[in-house]
């Protein structure tokens, strides 16, 4: 189970996870990055959008504020959403709170308006590189500075299209919002990019646009050839179960007991399906329905794993791989330098207090499978580094006591609430 205790200074709340087997079943989050997306899409569409299933972490919510600093109407509802687009600038600050994918993708819709506009942040996303956005943005027809690479941003359009170049090395994010924006554009624009990471997240972005009535062209991956004048249409749209938060769950799922994750599409673009891939590398009793899945308990062990196109899979992986018998070798560690944290740093780091061995070798991350300890661990202020140190308590053979458990609001507030639920008495 788990238990909720007030910090010595009298104000922060600690988390202690105690081992326990789990079962039962519980519903996977929205997707907080389908929810971005349509609140990015609704904005730019005439007329009202309804968003059902809606996410409410903070990332969305930081979505859902620049969207009404850019023009939008929102209206609020329990199982709703309802947008009225509209890109007519109310505020020349757009904040994204600690939001990576609102910072780069609103960056080229905010440049869609002819005026100056700055976009800032807080947090750790002070921290995360912009500088590729400057150039693109520049060579398509806006003012673009940066502080020196980073936050805060000014922006001033329009973005008229044309052709450029953009690097894909970093994140997809910044792609992303090029491809929201520039269908919207006067002109055509033809996109070559770069070293592409996290391929599943355009094929996310162009089923969304595609809803809502806009078409690209993809070669590849490489060049995109985007008709300019188009016009996004209102809708009614569903956002999907989350992959992400889910991942955690059903890994929790495979090392501590039986348990259902409802709520989440087979079908799903999303790269964090590929957790399934994973587990069943791993060993785990696996059951796919169109809507729900099962996973049992089952003996684990070592597997090898490329999560280059799936970083944000990196922290329940671990979780998955102290827990298997051998070594598990995993792929792009590269990608986790610029995240909340210096993930493959912080996840070495506080595993080790666990008695877990990990050892990282340029772009490869090796864990050493076993039983973790009890012990005393800090989510560096890292969603998914909290909810993955979580998960792994629940088969350790002592209590473990995470710090800093609230930035789990970031992605998927009700986690821990969702944990205990499936914790047998």
């Amino acid at each position: 189970m788990t238990k909720t205790k007030i910090a010595n200074n009298e104000q922060d709340l600690i988390r202690v996870i105690s081992p326990s087997a789990i079962s039962g079943t519980v519903t996977a989050p929205a997707s907080k990055s389908m929810m971005q997306r349509a609140v990015a899409c609704a904005l730019l569409s005439n007329g009202k959008t309804e968003i059902s299933n809606p996410s409410f972490c903070d990332d969305s919510k930081a979505s859902m504020c620049i969207a009404q600093s850019l023009g939008a109407m929102i209206k609020t509802e329990k199982k709703s959403v309802i947008v009225t687009g509209g890109l007519n600038p109310v505020s020349n600050i757009l904040n994204c709170g600690e939001a990576g994918l609102c910072l780069r993708m609103f960056s080229p819709i905010a440049a869609l308006c002819d005026e100056e506009l700055e976009i800032s942040g807080v947090g750790s996303l002070l921290k995360r590189p912009v500088s590729m956005i400057e150039s693109p943005l520049k060579v398509l027809g806006a003012n673009c500075v940066t502080n020196n690479g980073f936050l805060p941003v000014k922006i001033r359009g329009p973005l008229n299209g044309g052709k450029a170049t953009v690097d894909g090395s970093i994140s997809s994010q910044f792609l992303t919002g090029l491809l929201l924006a520039l269908p919207t554009a006067l002109n055509d624009t033809v996109l070559d990019v770069n070293n592409l990471k996290s391929i599943p997240y355009i094929d996310m972005t162009l089923k969304i646009q595609s809803d809502f009535g806009v078409n690209i062209e993809n070669r590849d991956y490489k060049r995109f050839i985007i008709p300019g004048k188009q016009k996004y249409f209102k809708k009614n749209y569903h956002v999907e179960g989350d992959w992400s938060g889910a991942s955690f769950i059903l890994v929790a799922g495979a090392i501590s007991g039986a348990i259902t994750v409802s709520g989440i599409c087979i079908k799903s673009n999303q790269a964090d399906i590929a957790i399934l891939e994973a587990i069943d590398r791993a060993g785990g009793e696996i059951e796919k329905f169109h809507d729900r899945i099962n996973i049992k308990k089952k003996e684990l062990k070592a597997f090898e794993f490329d999560a280059t196109d799936c970083p944000d899979l990196f922290p329940p992986l671990v979780s998955l791989a102290v827990h298997c018998t051998g070594t598990t070798v995993l792929k792009g560690v590269s990608r986790l330098k610029h995240k909340e944290s210096d993930r493959g740093e912080a996840l070495k780091l506080e595993f080790s207090k666990l008695g877990a061995q990990i050892h990282l070798d340029g772009d490869y991350m090796k864990i050493k499978g076993g039983k973790i300890t009890g012990g005393v661990v800090d989510s560096h202020n890292d969603h998914r580094m909290a909810m993955a140190l979580a998960i792994a308590a629940k088969n350790g053979t002592g209590d473990v006591t995470v710090n800093g458990w609230e930035c789990i609001s970031k992605s998927y507030p009700d986690f821990f609430d969702d944990l205990e639920t499936l914790c047998r008495r």
